[in-house]
């Protein structure tokens, strides 16, 4: 399933608890880093106009490696989505992209500031999200062999409840959140 991302999203109740648990059940720490996610609209397509958003385009810096990735989420129209199509590249040179895409008309929608911590259990990749301004999140993302989308959630649910995680509700991607949280503030 080549650029197909498949991934469920939780607010995290217990961080402590399922960082500790993490650490007994043998998964392998993959990596700490800060992320600086920049999403922009596109001058062609308003993103935002779709209602239930379901596209981005988003430069990130992670510790001064830079890419660029577009997400596309499935299906489509639904309220909830179960995958995205994405697309992503590393770049030389993220400055001379920023300054393409605004010579392009695309607009910066909103930034996303983050500390995360990954760590990868049965073929799922488990981050810990720490989200200014937002709190802890937690994100499972399949990672194996998966013939199909259901067998992939099988197997994220497998490793969630093999970890006893403590989740709230789930939630749409941080941009999402940062975009309504920026609306209740007018």
């Amino acid at each position: 399933m080549k650029h197909i991302e498949v991934e469920q999203k939780f607010h995290l109740l217990n961080h402590d608890e399922l960082h500790a648990k993490l650490q007994e059940s043998g998964a392998k720490k993959l990596r700490e880093q800060r992320q600086l996610d920049v999403y922009y609209n596109a001058p062609h397509r308003d993103f935002l106009a779709q209602g239930n958003i379901s596209e981005w385009l988003r430069l990130r810096n992670e510790d001064g490696a830079m890419s660029i990735t577009y997400k596309l989420w499935q299906p489509r129209d639904a309220k909830v989505k179960s995958h995205c199509d994405e697309f992503e590249s590393t770049l030389g040179d993220g400055e001379a992209v920023r300054k393409l895409l605004e010579a392009l008309d695309f607009t910066e929608l909103v930034t996303v500031d983050k500390y995360r911590e990954e760590w990868e259990l049965d073929e799922v990749i488990i981050a810990l999200d720490a989200v200014k301004e937002l709190g802890n999140f937690v994100e499972f993302e399949y990672h194996g062999q998966a013939s199909t989308v259901d067998e992939a959630h099988h197997k994220i649910e497998a490793c969630i409840h093999k970890l006893g995680a403590k989740l709230g509700d789930t939630h749409t991607g941080y941009p999402h959140q940062v975009i309504a949280k920026q609306k209740k503030r007018v």
